[in-house]
């Protein structure tokens, strides 16, 4: 029998996916559950596996292909199993409750029963949830699916909700908003425009490289960033000899926990006490319902350098964190982002963003705001020069410059200087961030 398997409803607000890679190819076998594609779906790589056992018959779809939720992605030659097929869960991320937009039929009214497999063999779960499962020393033949007929999702073996359920859908970076509605809003296409390549003899091209995989989604997202967003920039030079000195102090103390203190838990302290003065700062954008949603949560996206391009990790609640579990947490986020081991969730759902490409930082540079955010700081270099001190004598200082983008439709350039200004003298004399948090 042939079984026409197409891509399923992967996440509430998600229309489409890029397929990435295959691990199979035409006249394959394939077992149930095996890995069969990974999908991209707003920076976040999405791995699903075979919801049948059999041959593969045909891919439908190639590598750099986008393919619509519902498009058909491959067709599995099956051994005549005539069981209801299922929608497969995918393997790298949380799955998708039945009110997060799935097509299939919901459970009945009554509490759904142990999750077991139309023919009554071993219980319906990804293979991302039988490895939590197993680690947890949990019984999957126990455990009540709350899923399409009755599949196990990750959220019943904690009792925490989906991601689907608390509205961390998968949106560029920062779209997912707490105490909006779950569904994201429908906004219009930034407006096309018409290019021609331009005639170069082939023999001066040295290499053609496709757009297309995380780099078409970083590309489509600043895009969409500078059509909407009204973007200004604001510079201040900070004199960061005291951090540079309390950082020095601070580190074997944190050695000696295992963590290396950088500057940017420092800063994204800096930040997060100046954003509770500035909340507007705080906040993402709805064009739809024109409305600047200030956000009473502080999820700090941090730019991280990925192999295949710019990524942006959450750090989530960074107001309620210490400056140990800020360092641990970024390291943590910024080590599983570039091997590309982050879900959804974690590339979702800030409210500002930080960007800083450390010892390399340069002098100065206009970030692109993390759409629908409306701020986002650049951190540069520390430099060891001249300064003047309040009291008019020169000495050796260590400066650096930070420069915040705003969306100047909602963000006037006061507010952006006011806000910068708190960053500053909080960094200028670092004591004051644990007085603050006093």
């Amino acid at each position: 029998m042939a079984y026409e398997f197409r891509l399923p409803d992967i996440g509430e607000g998600v229309a489409e996916g890029e397929v990435v890679q295959w691990f199979v190819k035409e006249g394959d076998e394939i077992r149930e559950d095996q890995p069969l594609v990974s999908v991209l779906t707003d920076k976040a790589n999405v791995e699903i596996p075979s919801p049948k056992s059999g041959r593969i018959a045909r891919l439908h779809a190639g590598v750099g292909d986008k393919v619509k939720v519902g498009g058909l992605l491959v067709t599995i030659e099956t051994a005549g199993d005539s069981s209801p097929p299922r929608s497969p869960t995918p393997a790298s991320t949380p799955a998708v409750s039945p009110g997060g937009g799935s097509t299939a039929a919901a459970p009945s009214a009554g509490a759904p029963g142990p999750a077991v497999s139309p023919s009554g063999g071993r219980p319906l779960a990804s293979p991302f949830v039988r490895r939590i499962a197993a680690e947890r020393g949990i019984d999957l033949a126990k455990v009540r699916g709350s899923g399409p007929g009755g599949r196990i999702q990750e959220s019943d073996l904690t009792g925490s909700p989906t991601v689907a359920s608390t509205g961390a859908v998968a949106v560029p970076a920062s779209a997912a908003a707490e105490g909006t509605p779950s569904k994201a809003p429908e906004r219009s296409a930034p407006p096309a425009t018409k290019t021609v390549a331009p005639e170069i003899p082939s023999a001066e091209i040295r290499e053609r490289i496709a757009i297309r995989g995380l780099r078409r989604v970083i590309a489509e997202h600043m895009t969409e960033s500078t059509h909407r967003a009204a973007h200004f920039t604001y510079v201040e030079e900070v004199d960061v000899g005291e951090l540079v000195r309390l950082r020095e102090r601070m580190s074997k103390s944190f050695e000696k926990q295992g963590v290396t203190l950088h500057y940017l838990p420092f800063i994204i302290k800096a930040v997060v006490a100046a954003l509770k003065a500035s909340p507007r700062l705080n906040a993402t954008m709805d064009d739809a319902h024109q409305e600047l949603l200030v956000r009473s949560v502080y999820h700090i996206g941090v730019a991280t350098a990925a192999p295949e391009g710019l990524i942006v990790p959450v750090l989530r609640d960074a107001d309620r964190k210490s400056l140990v579990q800020i360092a641990r947490e970024v390291h943590d986020l910024s080590e599983r982002g570039r091997a590309g081991k982050l879900t959804r969730a974690e590339l979702g759902g800030s409210t500002f963003t930080i960007t800083s490409l450390g010892p390399l930082g340069g002098i100065l540079a206009t970030p692109i705001l993390n759409y629908p955010e409306v701020g986002i700081l650049g951190v540069h270099r520390i430099q060891h020069r001249p300064v003047i001190r309040p009291d008019g004598t020169i000495g050796a200082g260590d400066v650096m410059n930070l420069s915040v983008s705003l969306d100047h439709r909602v963000i006037d350039g006061i507010e952006g200087a006011q806000f910068l200004a708190l960053v500053k003298g909080y960094l200028e004399d670092p004591h004051l961030l644990f007085a603050e948090l006093a």
